[in-house]
């Protein structure tokens, strides 16, 4: 059985999502795992508590992984299970719908070429931005967009003056079958992953 499919089955089969799986130098296994989110039902009109994963989480699931490796004679050296990081991927139609609002980094397959209109470099593949749900197209696919300013964020601590103009905002939609890799960008929070992102300086 591949390890993928060993990884996913166990930590789905004790109740909690598969984030990410990772093989670093010198035989690490690194293996992130969360809760499973759900979108808050119409009628609470807000969203539900999250759950956050703790260090007895991830020695429930280290266990019973150490045990399935084993079975399937799985080389590796050393295992580390965690929680997600202020970077975690988003991975699937869920994580996209569950981080709708956030700031991303979103890196495409391809650079966006004559795409590009001359409002970015044709050549970029990377772009930071806020993350945003776009009406489903004739046969039901959903895209979805983000939006950023290029302007440069003010410095801590400077008062910006009402009077000066809002930098242009850009909007790059695509879909999922497009993107190489989503993940949060890692911008402190302290109003938790459930909560509004801080400001960079998208507007958002």
């Amino acid at each position: 059985m591949a390890l993928a499919q060993i990884v996913e089955e166990t930590v789905t089969g004790l109740g909690y999502d598969l984030v990410e799986i990772e093989r670093s130098a010198g035989g690490l296994l690194r293996i992130t795992i969360d809760w499973p989110w759900a979108p808050p039902s119409a009628a609470a009109q807000q969203r539900v508590q999250e759950l956050f994963v703790t260090v007895e989480d991830c020695e429930k699931v280290t266990r019973q992984l150490l045990f399935a490796l084993e079975v399937d004679a799985v080389e590796y050296k050393r295992l580390e299970v965690s929680s997600p990081g202020i970077d975690r991927p988003l991975r699937g139609l869920a994580d996209f719908e569950r981080f709708a609002g956030s700031v991303v980094d979103v890196t495409l397959k391809a650079a966006l070429g004559a795409a590009a209109q001359g409002l970015v470099n044709a050549n970029r593949k990377k772009f930071r931005g806020a993350l945003e749900r776009l009406p489903a197209d004739v046969v039901g696919v959903v895209r979805w967009q983000i939006v950023w300013s290029d302007a440069p964020p003010p410095k801590p601590g400077r008062k910006v003056s009402s009077k000066r103009p809002a930098a242009p905002m850009q909007a790059l939609g695509f879909g999922l079958d497009e993107v190489r890799e989503v993940r949060l960008a890692p911008i402190v929070s302290f109003k938790g992953r459930g909560g509004k992102p801080a400001d960079d300086g998208t507007g958002h």
